[in-house]
């Protein structure tokens, strides 16, 4: 049996869907991975996967590359003739989808976000809903990371499949392995990982932090990830004047989830945060935007804190909550994260369903 695989990023593919890869390749499954060419291509080679080079301009509405990746996907499925495709990411999902529907090839889409185009509203989302409805209009099933983007979805008779919500990517338990909360002596880490832009709520992040350090000696914020252009001058000085402490992009980042003492994402707007889950995974508070893909994930008060999106004034709120209390306090809350995560977010609950489906459709 064949299966491809249609994403925008090898790397997210690697960290968020590699053991369903590896469940497929176990079961004896031909696997083929359409994505742009990176360093962990070799990774998926490796293992027996075969790589077909696609590139993919993630952002942006060019209507000639965007049409010559359909043709490319098309093309594709014509030469492999696979039984199934999964599609993850927006350009995938409709290009992917419409070229499924082309040559009949059954398919399964996954929203893993619905994408700043939809999120900001204006013609931008209008175009974008128009796009994903031709590309959805065949899916066996989508699949949803959480309830809020399946119900806008749904409820604009975007998506008529069959459909079902899945708790994220979901984390690797084993390699996200609980460590032991960490001493304050040194200081009291909070860490952000993400890309570094407007949508994260760097903003709000910076803005909050130079509040706190200015009352706070021994806070440190931990901030990594890659920047767009906007934000290089802005996170240097910011780094220069001791504000953050940037560590730039970063292969592993389990050592920064083991040594901090709160993991934050003042995000706008999130599909499911893996960032959350793996430092909940590691055993570690959490403060988060009260948005859909944080809150299922930030019990307010249980496992860390929710704030308002786009406001640093309760983002700041949320930091003085997480000082004010003890190193034990905040330990019980790491645990908290933990046992969340082994309950509803264990990675193996997804690749069951997943197998599950390719089972009805073989």
């Amino acid at each position: 049996m064949k299966v491809l695989i249609l994403s925008n990023s090898c790397y997210g593919l690697y960290l968020f869907r590699r053991e369903i890869v590896e469940a497929l390749l176990n079961l004896n499954y031909e696997v083929y991975i359409s994505v742009p060419n990176d360093a962990r291509v070799a990774k998926f080679v490796d293992i027996g996967c075969h790589f077909i080079e696609t590139r993919i301009s993630r952002h942006g509405m060019n209507p000639i590359t965007d049409f010559m990746l359909l043709m490319k996907y098309k093309s594709m499925l014509k030469e492999l003739k696979p039984d199934i495709v999964f599609t993850y990411t927006i350009k995938p999902n409709v290009y992917g989808g419409l070229a499924c529907q082309m040559c009949k090839v059954p398919y399964l889409a996954n929203i893993t976000g619905l994408g700043v185009a939809i999120q900001n509203g204006g013609i931008l989302q209008k175009i974008s809903m128009t796009m994903y409805k031709m590309g959805l209009k065949g899916a066996k099933r989508v699949f949803f990371q959480n309830s809020e983007n399946h119900h806008f979805m749904t409820e604009n008779a975007i998506v008529t499949s069959p459909t079902t919500i899945l708790p994220g990517s979901g984390v690797n338990l084993e390699r996200y392995a609980y460590a032991e909360y960490p001493s304050e002596e040194d200081g009291i880490h909070f860490l952000f990982v993400g890309r570094i832009m407007k949508d994260k709520g760097i903003d709000e992040l910076l803005e909050t932090a130079k509040k706190i350090k200015d009352i706070y000696s021994n806070v440190v914020f931990d901030v990594i990830g890659e920047y767009d252009g906007l934000y290089e001058s802005v996170i240097k000085m910011a780094h220069k004047e001791a504000v953050i402490q940037y560590h730039g992009w970063q292969e592993d980042i389990r050592p920064f989830y083991r040594a901090c003492h709160c993991v934050v994402l003042p995000s706008y707007h999130e599909g499911m945060s893996n960032v959350l889950l793996e430092g909940a995974a590691i055993g570690r508070p959490l403060i988060a935007s009260d948005i859909p893909g944080c809150r299922e994930i930030v019990q307010n008060g249980v496992n860390g804190f929710l704030c308002e999106a786009r406001n640093s004034d309760s983002l700041y709120k949320a930091i003085i909550k997480m000082l004010h209390i003890n190193n034990k306090e905040k330990q019980n809350m790491g645990k908290q994260s933990r046992s969340l995560v082994e309950l509803i977010f264990d990675r193996k609950i997804i690749i069951k369903k997943y197998l599950d489906e390719i089972y009805i459709k073989s």
